[in-house]
């Protein structure tokens, strides 16, 4: 059994009275009147009830009832259903909240199914602002769709705040097996907001051009407005995307920069050890007419040789930055 969090009516920007959820139809077609319902987790019985007294459009309880993966606005009427998703973390994870809306004339329906922050903050909000409330079903429905739309900064900030620390990781130390798979899952996150995001232009594009009887003109900067919050979070989606593809192009640019290093380490010690291996090689090739085999200090002298060529060969590597 879903929960009715909150159902009242509102006249003229303040709070009538609390009603149940199946008296809403009376006052709902009083003048100047409107009702506003937040339910959580509702089931089909209560949605039925709901669309008996507001006479909701079949297809949009169909779409109630199945749920959705994407958010999308559709009119039936003088009516409109639409679909929104909350992010959430839980246990590291990123999820999705949605909630559907219900608006026409003298109602606002909100469902919520899952554990996002709850709109009894919204109710507060408006409740708190009698002036504006007093436009009635439109900005309530604005109040509820910026809501929706703060609940993703917070979230990006923490992106933001972890991809720098990342970074700052990347430019210490080689990355690690367990850096990669971070990034890839904070780019992954990045990519299923802005799946969620972007039809948000859309929904506020035509949110300012309906001609509904609830939706006052005035109203429609409102939602101009909440259209330039999720351009930003767009933009703040593609900054933070490149932030995470320039982490791995930086970390596998040290990393061959470290390998480089590393190699050109080995090709100045594989130098240094080759010059006595050749000396070596070539006087121990037993010939009898070799230079200096009968010479008394011939050994002292070649070792003396193969000292000064690697000591010069050393100085000479550590000089060109090799060693």
């Amino acid at each position: 059994m879903g929960q009715v969090v909150a159902a009242a009516v509102y006249s003229k920007g303040r709070k009538v009275t609390d009603i149940r959820l199946d008296e809403g139809l009376p006052w709902a077609t009083k003048p100047e009147h409107f009702v506003w319902i937040g339910l959580r987790d509702p089931d089909s019985s209560q949605l039925h009830t709901l669309q008996e007294q507001f006479s909701l459009h079949e297809l949009a309880m169909e779409d109630a009832i199945a749920q959705h993966t994407r958010p999308k606005l559709e009119t039936f009427g003088d009516a409109l259903f639409m679909v929104l998703y909350s992010p959430i973390r839980k246990d590291g994870r990123l999820e999705f909240v949605e909630t559907q809306l219900f608006a026409g004339k003298g109602y606002v329906i909100s469902a919520r199914y899952g554990d996002s922050a709850p709109y009894s903050r919204v109710r507060q909000r408006c409740e708190a602002r009698p002036l504006l409330l007093e436009h009635g079903e439109d900005f309530v429905l604005y109040a509820l769709l910026s809501f929706v739309i703060e609940n993703y900064r917070p979230l990006m900030d923490c992106i933001h705040s972890e991809l720098e620390d990342l970074e700052q990781t990347v430019l210490n130390r080689p990355l690690s097996q367990a850096d990669v798979e971070r990034i890839h899952g904070l780019r992954r996150d990045l990519l299923r907001l802005r799946r969620q995001i972007a039809p948000m232009v859309e929904i506020c594009k035509e949110l300012q051009q309906l001609d509904f009887p609830f939706i006052d003109k005035h109203m429609r900067p409102y939602f101009r407005d909440i259209a330039i919050h999720v351009n930003r979070l767009l933009e703040d989606l593609t900054g933070q995307r490149e932030m995470a593809d320039h982490a791995i192009e930086i970390g596998l640019l040290l990393e061959a920069s470290r390998q480089s290093l590393t190699q050109r380490k080995f090709a100045a010690w594989a130098a240094i050890l080759a010059f006595p291996t050749a000396v070596a090689g070539i006087y121990g090739m037993n010939f009898h007419n070799m230079p200096e085999l009968t010479w008394h200090y011939g050994y002292f002298g070649v070792l003396g040789v193969i000292g000064l060529g690697c000591v010069g060969l050393f100085a000479n590597f550590k000089r060109m930055g090799w060693l």
